[in-house]
């Protein structure tokens, strides 16, 4: 590969359902999992397909308010899920626009804990809602690389009302988003991939007394600023993420439930042969109405 697609992370998703993204969105979390990607996350690799592995891990241990405190009616709040997620990428020669044209899928394996202390726990494992996109495009004019898609989590994750640590939603997402990269010949990475979601509403809400529950519109981006230097790349990056609509309960608006956050960490990839392996940190800071942690990404893409 060329240095222009080490790295790549097509602009794509990690998993609906996770419980890393941890929004204030209905059950504390929405359909994307902030943060998944960073290096050359607008540029879309050579024609062929590929296999992703992601695995990740994310921890909480404080629940904050819409003032960014710790909300006082989740004391004692701690939150730990761990994801094995496998995604498949085929990059066509047919091109669109004059970009080329790919599609992938992604399909989760989670396990996840949340609990009060002392108070009520809950955990599952299995499998998480996919995440299919079959008509992304990208472009290529060095030293800019971009693309567009329209990813869909389906909800088919496992899912029950009474449980607060769901891997599904239970509910469809449609995510239209937009990567951009820009790596010149010095080496020097500015790449970040926007995205805004539109959530179907929740007909069986697993919040009491509700029984159809829509989650407000979510805007976030992931970035990254970095160096690249041989097979190696270094840099910082993380998320941003804004919800810009308030959730409904059974069609009426619930004001001051938008969530609010920004994360920030180290990043590092390595190319070895035909593989790339990328270790992101993301510490999560200035939250409001959702939980406050870390989360962890131990990232390897394959050529098939």
């Amino acid at each position: 590969m060329t240095r222009a697609t080490r790295g790549w992370t097509l602009a794509g998703l990690l998993a609906a359902g996770l419980a890393l993204q941890a929004t204030a969105t209905e059950g504390g979390g929405g359909a994307y999992p902030n943060g998944s990607e960073g290096f050359m996350t607008g540029a879309l690799p050579p024609l062929g397909q590929y296999f992703i592995n992601y695995m990740a891990y994310y921890s909480a241990d404080s629940f904050k308010g819409g003032d960014g405190h710790t909300d006082p009616t989740k004391p004692n709040f701690e939150l730990h899920a761990v994801a094995e997620v496998l995604r498949f990428v085929n990059v066509t020669p047919i091109t669109v626009l004059g970009g080329n044209w790919a599609q992938h899928v992604l399909v989760p394996i989670e396990w996840e804990e949340a609990r009060w202390t002392p108070g009520p726990k809950d955990k599952n494992f299995g499998l998480g809602d996919i995440v299919v996109d079959p008509f992304i495009v990208g472009w290529h004019k060095p030293p800019f690389h971009w693309l567009v898609g329209l990813d869909t989590y389906v909800p088919v994750g496992k899912y029950h009302a009474v449980s607060f640590a769901n891997l599904g939603r239970n509910y469809w997402t449609f995510e239209p988003l937009l990567g951009v990269t820009y790596l010149n010949e010095g080496g020097q990475e500015l790449s970040a991939k926007m995205m805004y979601d539109f959530n179907t509403p929740n007909t069986d809400s697993a919040t009491p007394g509700v029984s159809t529950y829509t989650s407000g519109q979510e805007f976030h981006t992931d970035f990254v600023v970095a160096q690249h230097c041989g097979n190696w790349a270094i840099g910082v990056g993380g998320y941003w993420y804004y919800q810009t609509t308030d959730d409904k309960r059974d069609g009426v608006r619930t004001d001051g439930t938008c969530g609010r956050a920004l994360a920030l960490g180290p990043q590092i990839s390595y190319q070895c042969c035909q593989v790339n392996f990328s270790l992101e940190i993301d510490h999560e800071l200035a939250a409001k109405n959702k939980p406050q942690g870390d989360k962890y990404w131990l990232k390897a893409v394959v050529p098939l």
